[in-house]
């Protein structure tokens, strides 16, 4: 498929379709409003990236505090490698786009640049500053960073989607 997201295919069945799928079963099973609040995006966003959120502090760890390197450098290492593990996922399985992958890539390199600028180093580097642990300014950091990479991932770089 040229340009395309290559299908994961499970007996015939698109797993960016089962994922989907799943997604609106467990929003429907949320109490009161939230099931017609909340888009089936939105937590395969949050499951996805909390996932992802997950390897970058585990690769912080290393490379802060297993190889030594500086707060900002080992943000922004494990950030990068994170965030593409981030799109990958979510442009197949939350998304599911099939609009060529080179615009994507670059609107979504703007915006983790943006968002990497802003809060991982804006936020998470001051906070460390201020005396707080380089782990709990990640944490505080990805809550900033959560608002603005789904807003900009369903509205600019997923736009094609019906999400």
């Amino acid at each position: 498929m040229t340009g395309g997201t290559p299908t994961l295919s499970d007996n015939g069945r698109d797993l960016g379709a089962r994922f989907h799928d799943l997604m609106e079963v467990v929003v429907g099973w949320l109490p009161g409003r939230l099931s017609r609040v909340v888009a089936p995006s939105f937590l395969g966003f949050a499951l996805i990236n909390g996932f992802t959120f997950g390897v970058d502090l585990l690769l912080l760890t290393a490379f802060r505090s297993g190889l030594g390197l500086p707060v900002p450098l080992a943000f922004t290492i494990a950030y990068v490698l994170a965030f593409g593990l981030s799109f990958v996922l979510n442009r197949a399985l939350n998304f599911r786009s099939h609009a060529p992958v080179g615009p994507q890539a670059g609107l979504y390199a703007v915006a983790i640049t943006i968002n990497y600028l802003a809060f991982i180093l804006g936020v998470g580097s001051a906070l460390t500053e201020l005396g707080l642990q380089y782990h709990l300014s990640r944490i505080a950091a990805g809550a900033c960073e959560a608002a603005f990479m789904y807003s900009v991932m369903r509205w600019v770089v997923f736009r094609d989607t019906k999400a």
